[in-house]
């Protein structure tokens, strides 16, 4: 077999055809789906890496867990306390086009279409990360750089280690070597590790319309920010043992006062 264009991982993205060129993206502080990456496994790829996948249209992450309500009887119709209970499993959803050379199971590491005999999910046999890079606009960059064009690297195992630079390729430069060699983006990681498809679907497949789609829904065993150490004492925020008080019920003394919170 020739040359797969569609797929044949490298250089950070999963295939090399015109499908998988660059553009540009407008530079706001609001976050914009331009600049998000969704790498995972390529079929054919031994390199131990997850690639940028192309024409992706949508990518929707999805989590939910029960909040019991405790109510005592003989106290009216007050609630004592909302108990968390737990998270159901993380589902997400992809909507991608389907490409002759490239369909949604090899894009995830599957030996599907031309690669092999994968046509079900019965033949699914192992399962696959996904990572997720929110990258960040030059405005954004500034703030945390100071510098145009250079993005935020936390340190590996630190507190802010999911939050990693993203060197992009080299454009051309103007008259004054502007923007320069190596420019990169700050951008936030997740990983969703250890996915399962529990659904899929091809659409668009009738008379009036053209461009065929795939969509595939995952089961995801766990999130993280693929450097953090997660346990029962994670800093995660608003923990009035330390002076984060989010809410007036875990004052100091357990007493609600009208300074708790001011506004101006």
């Amino acid at each position: 077999m020739g040359t797969n264009n569609d797929l044949n991982p490298s250089n950070g993205v999963q295939g090399s055809s015109y499908l998988y060129d660059f553009g540009t993206s407008p530079q706001t502080r609001t976050a914009v789906s331009q600049k998000v990456r969704l790498l995972t496994p390529a079929y054919g790829s031994d390199a131990n890496l997850l690639f940028q996948m192309g024409v992706l249209s949508s990518f929707t992450p999805n989590e939910t867990r029960t909040i019991d309500t405790l109510r005592g009887i003989g106290f009216g119709d007050m609630i004592a306390e909302l108990v968390p209970s737990v998270t159901e499993a993380m589902t997400a959803g992809f909507e991608r086009a389907l490409l002759y050379l490239s369909n949604l199971w090899q894009a995830t590491g599957y030996a599907g279409g031309v690669s092999g005999p994968v046509r079900s999910l019965r033949h699914h046999r192992w399962p696959f990360d996904i990572e997720q890079q929110l990258v960040f606009s030059t405005l954004a960059d500034r703030d945390l750089t100071g510098q145009s064009g250079v993005g935020f690297n936390g340190g590996g195992g630190t507190f802010d280690g999911g939050v990693k630079e993203i060197v992009y390729p080299q454009v051309t430069n103007d008259p004054n070597n502007n923007p320069g060699d190596l420019r990169g983006h700050t951008a936030i990681i997740t990983l969703y590790e250890t996915c399962w498809f529990n659904s899929w679907s091809l659409t668009n497949l009738s008379r009036d319309t053209g461009m065929l789609m795939e969509t595939g829904d995952v089961t995801i065993s766990d999130v993280h920010d693929f450097s953090s150490e997660y346990g029962e004492f994670l800093a995660t925020g608003n923990d009035p043992t330390i002076g984060q008080v989010g809410s007036v019920r875990f004052n100091a003394g357990d007493q609600r006062a009208a300074s708790d919170f001011i506004t101006v």
